[in-house]
């Protein structure tokens, strides 16, 4: 018999305590090791590491399961994984829309507030007027008609190549440069190392914002989504996890971090290279006041407050 299936029938047993007439005990969280989903990107990778050195000293141990976020969601609705950290919506929203409607993940809500995605260009350019999606072919010239954008095949990809063929902001006769996250982002650099002008695929949070003072612009077409883009970004949790462990899910749920905070640890790991152990558990130890937000009402495995425990481990 799987540790799975042996903490079912524990918990099992205590719910029939009550009947029996004998005294009830704590009722642990199910799992004492939980799956998590991680992408290849900086954000969701340190975001993941701080919660593994949450977790570590309450009792629990973390798996990690380098998928795309679209088969992330095709094992949670299986139960080979547990939570997902980086639900960015709209962008995965058939994905999402697919698990929840078979009623196989829960929503906990953002992880971070204050995401957004969309045309970008460094500060110099924004500094000189470009504020709008709808002023970019205006200076074309200076943007040598070149836009640089991410994977072939992505969602945002996709987005962009049919703004291209409708002729959005007058974009239809611009070339479009798509290449790997890293391959754009070297062209940003080299163009921003010489204030050329740049106009490029940006999102927040993320080290481009610090690094280039990036600024995304207006999009009143809506080319990246309603609002101008503003997306969020959910943790994301298998249905039968979360009935199974509602201390874990109450941490997960508490976890709430602001777009600068990601954007300043993933400049740390995805940026100076850092190993993203030491960029958690320094983060943890230079943000010991949102530890008690993060952990209120979350115990250990064996019901002990957690914020005491949490904070004597680093």
């Amino acid at each position: 018999m799987n540790s799975r299936n042996r903490n079912r029938l524990a918990i099992a047993a205590l719910t029939l305590l009550p009947m029996l007439g004998l005294p009830q005990v704590h009722a642990a969280d199910r799992d004492t090791t939980v799956d998590f989903i991680v992408p290849p990107w900086p954000g969701v990778t340190v975001k993941t590491e701080i919660m593994a050195q949450l977790l570590a000293p309450l009792g629990y141990a973390s798996e990690k399961q380098e998928l795309s976020s679209t088969v992330g969601y095709k094992t949670l609705q299986t139960g080979d994984s547990d939570i997902f950290m980086a639900g960015w919506l709209p962008a995965q929203q058939d994905s999402y829309d697919a698990a929840m409607a078979n009623g196989a993940i829960v929503d906990l809500g953002n992880n971070v507030n204050g995401a957004r995605m969309g045309f970008a260009v460094p500060g110099y350019v924004y500094d000189a007027g470009v504020t709008s999606a709808e002023q970019l072919d205006d200076h074309r010239e200076r943007f040598d008609a070149r836009y640089y954008s991410i994977e072939s095949g992505s969602t945002v990809s996709d987005d962009i190549n049919r703004a291209q063929q409708d002729d959005t902001y007058g974009l239809g006769d611009w070339e479009l440069m798509e290449s790997s996250t890293p391959g754009m982002l070297a062209e940003v650099q080299a163009a921003y190392d010489e204030r050329r002008w740049i106009a490029f695929y940006g999102w927040t949070p993320h080290w481009m914002v610090p690094a280039y003072d990036m600024h995304i612009l207006d999009d009143p077409a809506g080319v990246y989504g309603a609002d101008n883009g503003r997306s969020d970004v959910r943790t994301i949790v298998g249905r039968e996890f979360s009935e199974a462990n509602p201390n874990l899910t109450r941490l997960l749920d508490q976890f709430v971090l602001s777009a600068e905070d990601q954007s300043a640890f993933i400049q740390a790991f995805g940026r100076e290279g850092r190993d993203p152990e030491a960029v958690a558990h320094d983060w943890l130890v230079a943000h010991r006041d949102k530890l008690a937000a993060f952990l209120d009402g979350v115990t250990t495995r064996d019901g002990k407050p957690a914020l005491p425990v949490v904070e004597g481990s680093l």
